[in-house]
C-alpha cells in the first residue's frame, strides 16, 4: 500500500503536479477539508475507512462533490470499480500502474474538471446578474399603493424565475383619479423582463400626460393605444406584446373606465355575491400599430370588489397537471375577507398548495380593489 502510494506520488510529481498523500480514508477527508484539491486518486482498499466510504462522504458534501475521483483497483476488481462509478467516481486506474494510462486519465479528468469549473463560474455569474436584474425590476413596481378614502387597494407579485414578464401598477393622478394596471408580457426570461419595464413605464407616463382632467373613457382608450403604437412601431422587430388590463377609477363616485387588451377578464364581485367579468375590449397590446381598443365603464358600489389576475394564477398546475382554474379562484371570492391583503394571501396560498411544491410554470400577479 505505502509502496504504491509513493510510486504514484513520484510519477504525478514527474508530470508536474503538486501531490498530497494520505495514509487512510479519514486522513484523506481531513486533507480535503483543509485545502483546495483538484483531483483525488482513491484506493478502494484502505485502513479505517475504505474508498467507498470516502466516496460516499465526498458526494454528500456540497463542496467535495465537485472534486473528481479516480478509483484505484486491481485488474480483478471490476465489480468494485463499477460500484465506485455508480457512486460518482469519474474514472478508474488499474494496478499495477501504467505510466501512459496514468497520464492520459489524470490529464483528461483534470481538463474535464477545468471545463466544469468554468461552467459553474459562468452559471454563478449569470445568477448574480439575474439577481441584480430582479432587484432592479422590483424598483419598477410601486413601493406603495394609493389609499383613497373608503378604498382598499392591494397587489401580489410572485415571479416564477429571477426576473418576470408580469407587472402591475397603481398610482394617483393630479385630478384625484387612481390609475391601475396589470399585464403579462409574452415569452419568459430577460427579454420579457425588459419589456415588462417598458410597458409599465409607458402606461404610467401616458396616464400622467393624458389621464387627468379628461373624460375617463377616451383617456383610458388613448393611454392603451399610445402604448400599443409605441411598442409596435419602435420595437416591432422584437415581436413582443403584452396582455393588459388598464383602469381609471374615480374614488368619489366609484366610476371605473377600463380597457382590457387581451388580459384574463377581471372579476367584479358585487356586494350581493354576484360576479361580473370584464371581458377583453381589444387585442394584446404592442403586436401591431394602429390597433383599436374600446373602453367600457362600470361603477363600484360600496362593498364591491374588483380582482384582476394573470394566467399564472388560473393556469398554475398540480403535480398531476391539473389547472388551478378560474372556478377555484372565483370560489375564494364568495367569502372574501374584508381586507384585500388577506384575500390576496389566501389566493397565493391556495395556488401554492395546488402546486404542491413543484416549480411554478409562470409568474403570479394579482391586483385587488375594494370599495368599503
Amino acid at each position: 500500500m505505502e509502496t504504491n502510494r509513493d510510486l504514484l506520488a513520484r510519477r504525478l510529481r514527474a508530470l508536474g503536479h503538486e501531490v498530497e498523500t494520505a495514509v487512510h480514508g479519514r486522513a484523506a477527508l481531513e486533507t480535503l477539508a483543509a485545502r483546495p484539491i483538484d483531483l483525488v486518486l482513491l484506493d478502494i482498499m484502505m485502513p479505517e475507512m475504505d474508498g467507498f466510504a470516502v466516496l460516499e462522504r465526498m458526494r454528500a458534501d456540497a463542496v467535495l462533490r465537485t472534486i473528481p475521483v479516480i478509483m484505484i483497483s486491481a485488474v480483478d476488481e471490476i465489480e468494485a470499480v463499477a460500484k465506485a462509478i455508480e457512486l460518482g467516481a469519474a474514472d478508474y486506474l488499474p494496478k499495477p500502474f501504467n505510466a501512459v494510462i496514468l497520464r492520459a486519465r489524470v490529464t483528461a479528468t483534470l481538463e474535464k474538471k477545468r471545463l466544469e469549473d468554468a461552467a459553474r463560474h459562468r452559471t454563478r455569474e449569470l445568477e448574480r446578474e439575474l439577481e441584480i436584474g430582479r432587484e432592479i425590476q422590483k424598483e419598477f413596481l410601486p413601493e406603495s399603493l394609493p389609499r383613497p378614502p373608503g378604498w382598499d387597494i392591494g397587489a401580489a407579485f410572485h415571479p416564477a424565475r429571477q426576473v418576470a414578464g408580469d407587472f402591475y401598477d397603481a398610482f394617483a393622478l393630479d385630478d384625484g383619479r387612481v390609475a391601475f394596471a396589470i399585464g403579462d408580457v409574452c415569452d419568459k426570461g430577460v427579454g420579457a423582463a425588459l419589456f415588462m419595464a417598458l410597458f409599465r413605464s409607458l402606461l404610467r407616463s401616458y396616464a400622467e400626460l393624458h389621464g387627468a382632467g379628461t373624460p375617463a373613457e377616451p383617456a383610458a382608450r388613448s393611454i392603451v393605444a399610445l402604448t400599443n403604437d409605441f411598442i409596435a412601431r419602435t420595437h416591432g422587430r422584437s415581436n413582443m406584446f403584452a396582455t393588459i388590463f388598464f383602469g381609471l377609477l374615480e374614488p368619489v363616485t366609484g366610476a371605473l373606465a377600463w380597457v382590457n387588451g387581451g388580459q384574463e377578464p377581471p372579476a367584479l364581485r358585487r356586494r350581493d355575491g354576484s360576479v361580473e367579468r370584464l371581458a377583453p375590449t381589444g387585442p394584446a397590446v404592442g403586436a401591431m400599430p394602429g390597433m383599436e381598443f374600446s373602453a367600457k365603464t362600470a361603477v363600484l358600489a360600496p362593498g364591491d370588489l374588483l380582482l384582476a389576475f394573470t394566467d399564472g394564477v388560473s393556469e398554475a398546475r398540480s403535480p398531476a397537471g391539473k389547472f388551478y382554474g378560474e372556478d377555484t379562484l372565483l370560489g375564494l371570492l364568495e367569502a372574501a375577507p374584508a381586507d384585500v391583503g388577506a384575500l390576496l394571501e389566501r389566493i397565493v396560498a391556495g395556488v401554492r398548495a395546488h402546486e404542491a411544491g413543484i416549480e411554478p410554470g409562470d409568474d403570479l400577479t394579482l391586483i385587488a380593489v375594494r370599495r368599503a
